[in-house]
């Protein structure tokens, strides 16, 4: 072995370099290896450089609506390879970030393809050889990546995954969006924004599934309204791909098939775990290809460990980041830090957030789901349009959404729609993390004017006591 460590991190996306950070902190030698870029697909290619095409996006529709603000704006264009380059220039700063990073944190930083020869052994194969390493523990951070379809698999010139579409080879001029999760609906917001004529095709019965059906309701509205086409409980059945276009085969929900032709098509239809060809058979137990874990990231064999999109979901950066966070300090407890004390992942308290126009955010269960699980339930309703600070920015188009246990006061979930829930919903997670009940969040002073009035008076209105409604 050509080097030996306390831990190797395989993997630099926000739960590697995250878990490889903390490691350090611990006082653990600590290496990482990494095949492409430094950051993963998160800083590279997915959370950061899309928020950056997003607020692109997001300005260009404010310029257009200039004379709601009593401003005059003439000759507004989105030019997309502006766009495109503004958002790789943020990723390459948030890139050269990590690397100060690893050299702050004295982290051995290999760069090239990693495979495991043992539960704590690997190879690290790049254009200069191969070289062995080991360690007393390994955390394999190695993501995930976009699922084909399997009729029509990405292509990057007709057929995008998300990654195809943050670096387009031209705009399209029409295009098919297929699933209308975060990252469906985040890209058809974005080209919608900038001219594109924009179809979403969702096999169930409503976009963005996994959040809170009133949620989901306003959202497929909004979207509507702004000129996207929405087309829930419907399937692509075929994709005929040809130099200038694409043709789709679609079947609606009353089961009528229709083709038709778009410039453009991106799949957004979930994720595949990065798991093959990396020595894990038998190392570790896999469940459709993601490797199964306990609350701390022990794999069935000791010594290695897994974190973030690798694992079962939700398949999210900031997920990743706690799991990194919490496997390192495990790791650390048992080499002989006494001081460590690790906590396991709720999954109840991870926030989700969604970035499209209007965003989309939410923590805990969804009504449906409290309603399932036996809760008696009470629940709060407050519209943007009953909040000063909404009216006065000119984003008065959403609600706040919160879900209580009436026998205990207990904060099961919250939902947003509307600008900035994004920034608003660690409110919610903070409180739901600290177990806070009705009582604390009603007795809160919320800063007036703020857009967080309107969770205060979701509270309140949850116990028939809003006050601005």
């Amino acid at each position: 072995m050509s080097d030996a460590y306390d831990v190797i991190v395989l993997g630099s996306g926000p739960g590697g370099y995250v878990a490889a950070i903390r490691a350090s902190q611990l006082g653990l030698k600590t290496a990482i290896v990494e095949r492409e870029l430094l950051g993963g697909i998160c800083l590279n290619w997915g959370c950061i450089p899309t928020k950056a095409m997003l607020r692109s996006a997001e300005v260009f529709h404010q310029m257009q609506h200039a004379s709601d603000y009593g401003l005059v704006a003439k000759e507004i264009e989105a030019d997309l390879a502006a766009i495109v380059k503004r958002s790789r220039g943020v990723a390459k700063q948030l890139n050269q970030g990590v690397t100060h990073l690893m050299k702050k944190n004295k982290i051995t930083v290999h760069m090239g393809e990693g495979k495991l020869t043992g539960p704590t052994s690997l190879t690290v194969t790049s254009d200069k050889g191969e070289e062995s390493l080991s360690a007393k523990h390994i955390i394999v951070a190695t993501g995930a990546r976009a699922r084909d379809l399997p009729f029509a698999p990405a292509d990057g010139k007709r057929v995008w995954t998300y990654r195809h579409a943050m670096t387009p080879p031209e705009k399209p001029t029409k295009l098919l969006v297929i699933g209308s999760g975060a990252i469906g609906i985040e890209f058809a917001s974005f080209y919608n924004d900038i001219g594109v004529d924009v179809t979403v095709v969702e096999m169930l019965d409503r976009v963005v599934p996994v959040e809170d059906a009133d949620v989901s309701t306003f959202l497929e509205k909004s979207l509507k309204k702004q000129g996207i086409s929405i087309m829930t409980g419907a399937g692509v059945e075929d994709l005929k791909v040809s130099d200038k276009a694409v043709t789709a085969t679609i079947k609606d929900k009353a089961g009528k098939v229709e083709t038709t032709e778009f410039s453009h098509v991106i799949t957004a239809i979930g994720i595949v775990p990065n798991t093959e060809d990396i020595g894990l058979d038998p190392l570790a137990e896999l469940d459709r290809g993601f490797i199964q874990i306990d609350d701390f990231g022990r794999t069935k064999s000791a010594g290695l460990w897994a974190i973030g999109d690798c694992t079962p979901g939700p398949w999210l950066a900031h997920k990743a980041s706690h799991e990194g966070v919490t496997a390192a300090e495990a790791i650390a407890k048992e080499l002989g830090n006494k001081e460590v004390h690790p906590h396991t992942l709720d999954r109840s308290n991870i926030p989700g957030c969604t970035y499209c126009h209007p965003q989309v955010a939410s923590v805990g269960m969804t009504e449906a789901a409290a309603k399932e699980a036996g809760y008696e339930l009470k629940v709060g309703n407050f519209p943007f349009i009953g909040n000063g600070k909404a009216i006065a920015l000119g984003e008065a188009e959403g609600f706040i959404k919160t879900v209580f246990d009436a026998k205990t006061g207990e904060l099961l979930g919250a939902h947003m729609v509307g600008t900035e829930v994004t920034e608003l919903i660690q409110g919610y997670t903070v409180g739901k993390t600290l177990e806070t009940t009705e009582a604390e969040l009603m007795q809160t002073v919320f800063a007036h004017p703020t857009l967080s009035e309107m969770m205060h008076e979701s509270v309140l209105d949850a116990y028939g006591k809003a006050l601005h409604i």
